[in-house]
Formats: structure tokens, sequence, C-alpha cells
């Protein structure tokens, strides 16, 4: 049987460490949960946890799930140096949402694609830059070594790992059990609200009102005007105070303008469009398509629970 151990490091999310409870629960694989030292560990809940394990317990570990843990300090060297060892004598490395952290602080995902919860993904890309940070995906298989967005993408990477191990009619009972999708493909895009770079004090006036007029043909000449500067000379210094370009962030903020609306409206899908400055239904489209993997009504839908009227 598959022994498959959960790493409980302090402050763990609850819900991050029953996800694996529940799916590597059942009859083709054992579940444990350790913690550095064995003994109670407090979670982000208000609650403490109890580890009736420590670290010697991921020596036989076929499987070993991190789940998330905040503040996002690093582990202790014990705890680093027994997921490399785990990791080197050939088991599987899994981190669910910002139990990323401690794998790339213990330099498992140095080289390889990994992601983690939408929020804390700049984040993960700056303390560790020798990590390829994804932040589009629910989650990446590196083989041995894989990582999963926040909370619900944790599900969907474990069943993936049941399908790997036993087929797809292994995963798709563990899903019944659970009342969840069966499979969803790593590559689909986070639902989320890109956080944008900071438009910085000096560019703080033209990006008001650049929001203020995005069902408008805004132009970067448009923008450079606003700011008193040439065209040439507004996009060098608001690249420099956003990192990113004037039509970039432009565009990005059309496409969130849109998402507020389907959310939070029963505009048409065409209306929609007009009102972000996307033009028309198609290029709205292919917008969400390429930034969310969906579709108009397909967003509303998740999102509102209900078809529009």
């Amino acid at each position: 049987m598959h022994r498959v151990v959960g790493l409980a490091l302090p402050k763990v999310v609850a819900f991050d460490l029953a996800i694996p409870a529940e799916v590597f629960g059942g009859e083709e694989y054992s579940f444990a949960v350790c913690a550095e030292s064995a003994g109670p560990v407090p979670s982000t809940t208000g609650f403490d946890l109890h580890a009736p394990l420590g670290l010697d317990a991921l020596d036989t570990a076929g499987t070993i799930v991190v789940p998330g843990y905040a503040p996002l300090v690093e582990p202790s060297l014990p705890v680093l140096d027994a997921l490399r060892a785990a990791s080197a004598r050939g088991a599987r490395i899994v981190s669910v949402c910002t139990g990323a952290f401690a794998l790339a602080a213990a330099g498992l995902l140095d080289g390889r694609r990994a992601t983690t919860h939408w929020m804390d993904t700049a984040d993960l890309a700056a303390r560790y830059p020798a990590v390829d940070v994804d932040p589009d995906t629910l989650y990446a298989d590196n083989g041995n070594v894989l990582t999963s967005a926040g909370f619900a993408a944790g599900i969907d990477l474990c069943l993936h790992l049941v399908r790997t191990d036993h087929g797809p009619e292994a995963a798709i009972r563990v899903a019944r059990r659970l009342v969840v999708a069966p499979h969803r493909e790593g590559g689909q895009a986070q639902f989320l609200q890109r956080p944008l770079p900071s438009s910085g004090e000096g560019m703080a006036a033209v990006c008001a009102w650049a929001l203020d007029h995005l069902s408008e043909p805004v132009t970067v000449a448009d923008l450079a005007r606003q700011a008193g500067s040439a065209p040439r000379t507004f996009a060098r210094h608001f690249a420099r105070e956003t990192g990113t370009t004037p039509l970039r962030w432009l565009a990005a903020q059309r496409l969130l303008e849109a998402r507020r609306l389907l959310e939070g409206t029963d505009l048409p899908v065409d209306e929609v469009a007009r009102r972000s400055g996307l033009g028309t239904a198609a290029n709205l489209r292919q917008h969400l398509s390429r930034d969310a993997s969906t579709t108009p009504t397909a967003y509303r839908r998740t999102y509102r629970g209900r078809r529009p009227r």
C-alpha cells in the first residue's frame, strides 16, 4: 500500500491538510500526519491539530504532501533536510497552496515550473528566482515534484495523482465520494483577479483618468497628454513605475472591468464588452479565453451560481 504522509508545518492551513487526508484515506493508500515534532500543531483557523508522528515518518513515505501555512517563514533546517533527503531517495513531494514555499526553500523547485495561490505567486517568484513560477495554472506536475494553486486546486492535484497511480476509474470513485469534479486539467487557468502593478505616485492621476474612460478608445498619446509629456517619454516612465507598458496595463484594466460587470450585473455580453472598452463580444470572448480559459457566459455562471437573466 502506497504510504502518503502530510507534513504539518506551524500555522498549517487545516483545509489544505484535510484534502490529502480525504483523497488518500481510501483503500489504495495509507495516510498519516507528521510534524517536526509529534504533538500539537497550531493552524490558521484558531485550533490546534495533533500530529502523532515526527519527521522520521518521512523516511518511509512514498508521497509527502506539504499543505499551506502562514506566515510564510522559511521552515526549520531539520524540516528542509528531511524534505531534501526524501526527494533524493525518490519520494514524490507535493505541495498544496503555499506549501510550495517550503519546497522552494528546500531547493526542490529550482529550475522547475511551479505554482501556488495566485495571491502569493509574485512573492514566490521574488523570493526564489530560480523557480519558474506559473501564476495561471491549477497545478504543475514535474514528475516527482508537484505543486498546486490554492484550496480547491489541491483537490484537483490529489485526484491527478490517484489517476496517475491507479487510472481514471479510481480517480472517479474518489471524486464521487467527495462530490467534486473528477477531472480538471492542470493547465486550466486559476479564476483570479490578478493584482496589477502599483501605479506609482507619478502615474496615479493618469491611471485614475484612464479608469474613468475605459469605454473610450484611449491611446498612449491620450495618456501622455494627461501626463503632460511626449508619448515615448511617458511610456518609458510608465513602464519604470508600473512594470508594464501602458497598453498592457489598459488591456488588463478593461478585462478586470469586464469581469466585474459579468459577476455583478445582468448586462448582455455585447454591452459588457462596450462598457469595458473591449469593443465587441467576440473580442471579449477572445481575451477571457486567453486569460482564464473560459467564456463570458460560463464565467458569469461560475461566479453567480445561476444562469443570468
